[in-house]
């Protein structure tokens, strides 16, 4: 049973909801700000909101009838059998509340606006798998992971430590970057899932385009994020450069994987990807430390 939880936890795809804020503090590093707690709570919420989201999606994905047992993919539970309907959908909505209760802690640093904000985030980790139309059915999923695992986190994270909209020039490109390499993830998730989706009438988008066109699209995303992030390049030292030259090596080289695996193969490549978009994101986070302004990162609580 336990394992049975664990497992839906999707403990591969955690980094990815990590990246993002790791991102967005280095962002705000880079203008001259950080805060330990307001990292810490972005941090936390990211985690709780990806969880919830996946726990939803593995409740409607079997009540909306499109699961099966022996999947190639990760195995789920609900599906097994291992874990009641019931039960699932309670933890998703306990688990929802206890971001929300993270995520009111942020007024301490923001306006109350933000309660629109985390509104939203939490009827887009519904709105995935349930709902009338749910994204993740009709081709919209990619869409939504560079939204809300790359545009949002980064830039709200950003915001949050320094107060202001001024770092949206190094956050925005930077947050696009991220939702790209974080929606990767997602192409091999569903690029390994093609047929099932397919019978179920699941319209992913390697559903839609085919796998050819998407194991292009997945090599293409990570190009495009190195490069959408130039104005950020621009601002750190020349030999930085080596940031973005060691993502796209690593990405290449699960890109080839990406391009001869099949099956239940293809679930060590989901986390490897996860896992490339963490690196990176320390690697910027290490960078912007190194070019920051700040003298000390500071140590009074009240200033956290």
């Amino acid at each position: 049973m336990i394992k049975s939880w664990i497992e839906a936890i999707r403990l591969r795809t955690l980094p990815v909801s990590i990246a993002g804020v790791i991102a967005g503090t280095g962002c705000a590093m880079m203008s001259g700000s950080f805060k330990v707690l307001p990292a810490l709570l972005c941090i936390v919420f990211a985690i709780l909101a990806q969880i919830a989201s996946n726990f939803g999606n593995e409740y409607y994905d079997f009540k909306n009838g499109v699961d099966r047992k022996g999947r190639d993919g990760f195995r789920r539970g609900v599906t097994e059998g291992e874990i009641s309907p019931e039960a699932m959908k309670r933890v998703t909505f306990a688990t929802l509340a206890l971001a929300t209760i993270v995520g009111c802690a942020m007024f301490i640093y923001g306006p109350w606006w933000l309660v629109i904000v985390g509104t939203l985030i939490m009827l887009a980790a519904l709105a995935y798998s349930a709902g009338p139309y749910p994204l993740s059915h009709h081709g919209l999923g990619d869409l939504a992971v560079i939204i809300f695992f790359g545009v949002v986190p980064v830039t709200f994270t950003c915001y949050l430590q320094t107060g202001t909209w001024e770092c949206i020039n190094i956050a925005l490109p930077t947050s696009v970057a991220v939702g790209l390499l974080a929606a990767n993830v997602l192409v091999v998730n569903n690029y390994r899932d093609m047929e099932d989706d397919a019978c179920v009438g699941k319209h992913t988008t390697v559903v839609i385009f085919g796998r050819k066109f998407m194991s292009i699209a997945y090599l293409l995303s990570g190009i495009a994020g190195m490069v959408v992030m130039t104005p950020v390049w621009l601002r750190l030292p020349l030999w930085l450069l080596l940031i973005p030259a060691t993502y796209l090596l690593l990405h290449l080289r699960t890109w080839t994987v990406l391009c001869k695996a099949q099956g239940a193969e293809l679930n060590p490549l989901l986390g490897r990807t996860a896992i490339n978009l963490l690196l990176f994101a320390l690697m910027f986070l290490a960078a912007c430390i190194g070019s920051s302004s700040l003298t000390e990162i500071p140590t009074d609580i009240c200033h956290l």
